[in-house]
């Protein structure tokens, strides 16, 4: 058997098989360098175009300006009409040149700003690198790394924005400032230029306006703080965050000692002081004013902080606010005049807040505000609002969760916080036991409050509130009273009443719509979003049992604060200090630290804080505690003046019903709850009750009474007449519908119904009875409830036309003349007073009989009253009453002509 030879294809397969598996591999040190060489290139590609950026970027920046350099770029500050108010910038600034500045102010700058500020070209790149890193850990601009060079350039030339242009023009132009100026020239420019809180500017400026102090008078504690304001100058200022500037101070002698300019024992000495210790007062402060409008422009200043544009104001930016200058003027104009205040140094906060868009119109930063006072009542101030929060915390939340209504029990009784000993009082230390959620409110009571809270729940009241632009970290059942954790400025709480009178839309207080930046065209807008923070039948039912607490109601807390013609709501509110501080502090009974006042219109919402600057410096007497209520009138007032004022509009979400106070669950009332338990309260429509109460029964009714009958023989009728008392309606004072059954019943016969009248009388016709005696009846009768029946005898008797006199007389009847001021001479007249109908001698009523019918001759003064009957018309009702003697006759008279006689 012979062996088979491969085939060609088989050959060539393993031909190929064997070359490939000798080819070597590529070594380690080839793939290195293939790598390396890629890197090159795509270094050398960015480089080149980066390059190419940068030269681009840099041939467009500005050019140098010594000017510029030197002095700050002003910032402007527009109004709600687009006009000018303010401009800030190199005003007022003591500038200082760099052989005056102290060693140890030098060293403080450039430990924290630019340690290698006298090594570097412009820029360093050894903090470049580190920056460079953080941005890559922490996302674009985490850290920046700019020297006091760039600082310069950027506040001199350059807009606050952290783009890649803004970077390259700033490091173009530092070196190129780095060739013009000596390292000397450079810092002397930075030190006189920095903004280093709110409206100063400068190291120099600082010294004086903080510590009153020449540069080379301060300590060494001192000048580590003004070191550290550059960076972040409100939040770290020592007169309204202490505990701020302390932290970033003691940074400031950490990095001196770091760097080996002081030593530990002088950073350790220094972080002892207090970093309050020292400050200038008011009146050295007063002589910054750089604006009319102090106070408001403190709060744009807060604003800018806030929203990360601090420093923005010393790059020349345009602020854009939501200022009323009317508004503020007056706030001010108030604020400033002492008569209005009823003690010497009783402070005052106003805030002014558009109800609809929560822009801050006015404010009022204390008495006689001065520029950088350091302390803003009505932006910086944060103390318990006592019982202003009520409506934020207790009622409102019941009413958006539970559909509570106006008239929703609760019972104002002693009761103690859940699980300790602690007992609510009120502030009369009095209880007024079961009454509606709306006199618990206006009458501000604590009791119901605290229970409004525990029935809704702490978790849901909290939820309320954070729509309201207040953050409670904790809330506990004093806050229900406004005693616990929940802290407010008169700014916030002004914001978060607008709200109930916007129909539960909430927006954050705001007092910049925009800023401009230098270039004229990049903005940033400020304006924030509104929300939905509750619904409106909420925002209704709160602000209609708030317009109480202003109104004439008794017990109304707030009344003092109504503005006649103004549809205005609002809440009063107090604090407390502890029992322990009364002996402590050797304070009066009569004791408070905070008062305050939150009302609204349909226009504005205005919130107001007084007290002391001391807190143990107490508010003791009525007129101390109703200030906040007097200033809100007069500034709503005034402010109010010639603006149309629409009223609060009830929601279709919310129905009127007429209920029982003090019924649970709520019933109506009935016809018959008495007038001081009947309220008309407002329901969320689908839950007012349609149950009657039945706790009040109809009282017994009165009977009807003097029933007479009387026949009328010309009319062919009875006529039937009775009084009664009738029963009102406790709600309106009005007569009750009262229906009136007529009976009679014949001597010995059956009771026959005569008929039913809504009137006090009742005509039938004689043929209903027969001849006999009868007892009429009357019986009141009101809603099904009948009264007992008033009666009277009537005695029908047959009667022919025989019997009747003729109409007329075939001669005149001539009248027996009668003595003077018997009054027999009007018996025509009769009608009127009965006192003529029976005075004929004849019975014919008068010296003629007419009308005699009418008279009803209870006062006849005729010899025969009982003869009235055969007058012309016959007298119907003359009874026997005629008392008189007979009168002396007189010579006979013509008849009367009608017209009566006279004296």
């Amino acid at each position: 058997m012979t062996e088979r030879r491969p085939t060609r294809g088989e050959h060539q397969k393993a031909l190929a098989q064997k070359n490939k598996k000798s080819d070597p591999k590529p070594s380690k040190k080839k793939w290195f360098k293939r790598i390396s060489l890629t890197l090159v290139a795509v270094v050398a590609a960015c480089f080149i175009g980066g390059a190419g950026l940068f030269a681009y970027y840099a041939s467009s920046a500005p050019e140098l300006d010594e000017n510029l350099l030197k002095d700050p770029v002003s910032s402007e500050f527009y109004d709600k009409n687009g006009d000018l108010f303010a401009t800030i910038g190199a005003e007022n600034r003591k500038y200082v040149k760099y052989e005056d500045i102290p060693q140890d102010m030098i060293n403080a700058i450039l430990a924290t700003e630019d340690v290698r500020f006298f090594e570097h070209g412009g820029m360093d790149f050894y903090r470049l690198g580190g920056a460079i890193l953080a941005n890559f850990r922490d996302g674009f601009g985490a850290q920046g790394a700019s020297t006091l060079t760039q600082q310069v350039v950027k506040n001199s030339f350059l807009q606050n924005e952290k783009k890649l242009k803004r970077k390259a023009q700033e490091a173009w132009l530092s070196f190129k400032l780095e060739r013009k100026y000596t390292k000397e020239e450079i810092f002397e420019m930075y030190f006189n230029k920095m903004l280093m809180s709110g409206r100063v500017y400068g190291f120099g400026t600082a010294a004086q306006y903080f510590y009153g102090k020449e540069l080379k008078d301060l300590t060494l504690d001192e000048e580590a703080l003004l070191a550290g304001l550059v960076q972040r100058p409100n939040a770290y200022n020592p007169l309204k965050n202490p505990e701020l500037a302390e932290k970033r101070r003691n940074t400031v002698l950490g990095l001196m000692y770091q760097h080996g300019k002081i030593t530990k024992a002088q950073m350790e000495e220094a972080k002892k002081v207090n970093v309050q210790a020292g400050l200038a007062d008011d009146a050295t402060r007063q002589k910054f004013s750089g604006s009319k409008y102090d106070a408001f422009l403190d709060v744009v200043i807060n604003e800018l902080e806030k929203n990360g544009d601090g420093s923005a104001m010393a790059e020349g930016i345009k602020v854009y606010t939501t200022l009323d200058p009317k508004a503020q003027q007056i706030v001010e104009n108030i604020m400033n005049d002492d008569s209005n205040f009823p003690t010497e140094k009783i402070q005052s906060g106003v805030s002014v807040v558009d109800t609809k868009t929560g822009q801050i119109q006015a404010i009022g930063g204390g008495r006689n505000y001065g520029a950088e006072r350091g302390w803003n009542y009505a932006y910086d101030l944060k103390h318990q609002p006592g019982s202003t929060m009520k409506p934020l915390l207790d009622y409102g939340p019941a009413i958006e969760n539970l559909k509570w209504s106006t008239g929703q029990t609760l019972v104002d009784e002693p009761m103690n916080y859940t699980g300790t000993k602690q007992t609510i009082t009120n502030w009369d230390n009095k209880y007024m036991g079961a009454i509606t959620a709306r006199k618990a409110l206006y009458a501000s009571r604590n009791v119901p409050a605290v229970k409004a809270l525990q029935e809704v729940g702490i978790d849901k009241a909290k939820e309320f509130v954070g729509r309201l632009g207040i953050n409670a970290k904790n809330v506990y059942e004093s806050d229900a009273i406004g005693g616990g954790d929940i802290t407010m400025s008169p700014t916030q709480m002004a914001a978060s009443f607008a709200a109930f009178g916007n129909n539960g839309v909430y927006t954050d207080p705001y007092a910049i719509t925009k800023i401009v930046y230098r270039d004229g065209k990049t903005t940033k807008d400020y304006t924030p979003e509104s929300n939905v923070a509750m619904s409106d039948y909420t925002a209704y039912m709160v602000t209609d049992m708030l317009r109480d607490v202003v109104g004439n109601k008794p017990d109304a807390s707030g009344t003092a604060a109504n503005v006649s013609g103004l549809d205005i709501a609002g809440k009063t509110g107090t604090t407390n200090y502890a029992a322990a501080d009364f002996s402590k502090h050797n304070l009066p009974d009569t004791s408070v630290p905070d008062s305050w006042f939150a009302g609204y219109t349909t226009n504005y919402s205005i919130a107001i804080w007084s007290g002391y600057e001391e807190h143990f410096d107490p508010i003791t007497t009525w007129d101390e505690r109703r200030l906040p209520q007097h200033l809100f009138k007069q500034i709503m007032k005034e402010i109010s003046a010639n603006v149309e004022t629409p009223r609060f509009k009830k929601p279709n979400s919310v129905v009127e019903a007429t209920i029982e106070a003090g019924t649970k669950p709520l019933k109506l009332a009935s016809n018959f709850t008495p007038s001081e338990k009947r309220r008309t309260e407002l329901f969320v429509r689908g839950t007012e009750p349609n149950e009657v109460s039945d706790e009040y029964a109809m009282p017994e009714l009165s009977t009807p009474y003097n029933v007479s009958a009387s026949l009328d023989l010309e009319g062919q009728s009875i006529n039937i007449s009775w009084e009664h008392d009738a029963m009102l309606n406790p709600e309106t004072n009005e007569p009750l519908p009262t229906t009136f059954e007529v009976s009679a019943k014949k001597e010995g016969g059956e009771t026959i119904s005569l008929g039913k009248s809504e009137s006090k009388g009742l005509t039938i016709s004689n043929k209903q009875l027969e001849d006999g005696k009868y007892t009429i009846s009357v019986v009141a009768v009101v809603d099904g409830t009948r009264s007992k029946p008033g009666t009277t005898s009537f005695q029908v008797t047959g009667t022919t036309d025989e019997d009747k006199e003729p109409d007329t007389p075939d001669q005149p009847d001539v009248e027996e003349p009668t003595a003077p001021d018997q009054n027999g001479n009007n018996g025509d007249n009769g009608n009127e007073n009965g006192n003529n109908g029976n005075s004929g001698n004849n019975g014919n009523s008068g010296n003629n009989g007419n009308n005699g019918n009418n008279g009803n001759g209870n006062a006849g003064n005729g010899n025969n009253g009982n003869t009235g009957n055969n007058g012309t018309p016959p007298g119907n009702n003359g009874n026997n009453n005629g008392s008189k003697p007979p009168t002396t006759p007189t010579e006979p008279t013509a008849p009367d002509d009608g017209t009566g006689s006279t004296e």
